[in-house]
């Protein structure tokens, strides 16, 4: 995955005018040398395609690999390990994103901190994808615990459903851990960036897309370990309910409700999660590798010292993780949750 940095083309600029700074005795000009240097002109990158997170950017990198075309560069706006939820673009990034063929955003207020940049960027021309959009996302107020309400009334969870609405808006935007849907993402892409790749772009998108079914297959055998009673999972916050409606889980809890990594539950709903887990007996918390929570150690401390299962979330890992796309993230990730409730 080619990430870009804005770092990266200031000392790609200093370099430029330091050969620029070489006298005529020490450049020596031949025909091959023009030759050359109008090939390399012309299979420079003619068009950036932008990806707001690692996750969408690994997708976006496969189609545009397969494609093949120099002329098409894939840039990450966000590093590894960032936050989507709080994430700001620098005056840097926006100015290179203001140049973008097109911005591939999961929208759904995933991205909080760049909505008004899209906004602006939109009314500017640029061509912005909210993909989240695209694959029937889960509203927050439907995702059911498989009919257990944990002694929740009527009146805490209509509470609770609204603040899940505030916290993000009406729908769930990690999409992402259904890798049908994401599938599905991919195959609309091929068609959305037809215009810059060429027909291509539909053969490779279909592609990516049955590569991302076939590891599919692979993560659901994986799970298939977990014994149904002990498919139970409590995580940092509400991010996992598309996995756990697509896999036959159940979300036991979260500590940070609504969807969001930016709320502060109450000392009332801590307390009530941990009677849950107890309840429950639920075998390990779910974390991120990425944002250790404080609450989610004092809640696993509170509940017994459970184990706490660090997951890659909203970012795929480093270069040497074993999860650094998003495939071998979904992979890894079903792995180590495998392990925590298939054990004891």
């Amino acid at each position: 995955m080619k990430t870009s940095l804005v770092l990266a083309f200031l000392s790609a600029g200093m370099l430029v005018l330091a050969g620029c700074s070489a006298t005529t005795e020490e450049v020596t000009v031949t025909d091959e040398t023009l030759v050359a240097d109008s090939e390399e002109t012309t299979a420079q990158v003619e068009t950036t395609l932008f990806a707001t997170t690692t996750i969408l950017g690994s997708v976006l990198d496969e189609i545009v690999t397969c494609v093949g075309s120099d002329a098409v560069a894939v840039d990450v706006l966000m590093p590894i390990g960032a936050d989507p939820h709080d994430f700001a673009p620098s005056s840097e990034q926006m100015a290179l994103m203001a140049g973008a063929g097109i911005i591939v955003a999961n929208g759904l207020g995933l991205e909080g901190g760049l909505d008004d940049t899209f906004d602006q960027l939109e009314a500017d021309g640029v061509t912005v994808l909210h993909v989240a959009e695209w694959i029937d996302p889960l509203p927050f107020a439907e995702m059911a615990t498989d009919g257990h309400d944990h002694g929740h009334d009527d009146e805490h969870s209509e509470e609770e459903a609204e603040g899940n609405e505030h916290a993000h808006g009406e729908f769930d935007p990690h999409f992402w851990f259904d890798m049908s849907r994401m599938a599905d993402v991919a195959g609309q892409l091929g068609v959305e960036l037809e215009p810059i790749l060429g027909a291509q772009s539909l053969t490779c998108s279909d592609e990516v897309a049955e590569g991302i079914l076939a590891t599919e297959q692979e993560v659901i055998d994986t799970l298939s370990v977990i014994a149904d009673d002990r498919r139970l999972l409590v995580t940092d916050h509400e991010a996992f309910s598309y996995f756990a409606a697509r896999y036959d889980f159940e979300i036991a809890g979260v500590v940070i409700p609504g969807g969001s990594t930016l709320a502060e539950p109450s000392s009332q709903e801590l307390a009530a999660l941990v009677a849950t887990i107890e309840e429950l007996s639920v075998p390990a918390l779910m974390g991120n590798i990425h944002e250790q929570s404080d609450l989610l150690t004092a809640v696993a401390t509170e509940s017994g010292d459970l184990s706490i299962v660090s997951l890659y979330v909203g970012s795929v890992g480093g270069p040497d993780s074993g999860a650094a796309d998003y495939r071998s993230m979904m992979l890894t990730n079903a792995q180590l949750i495998a392990d925590a409730l298939s054990a004891g």
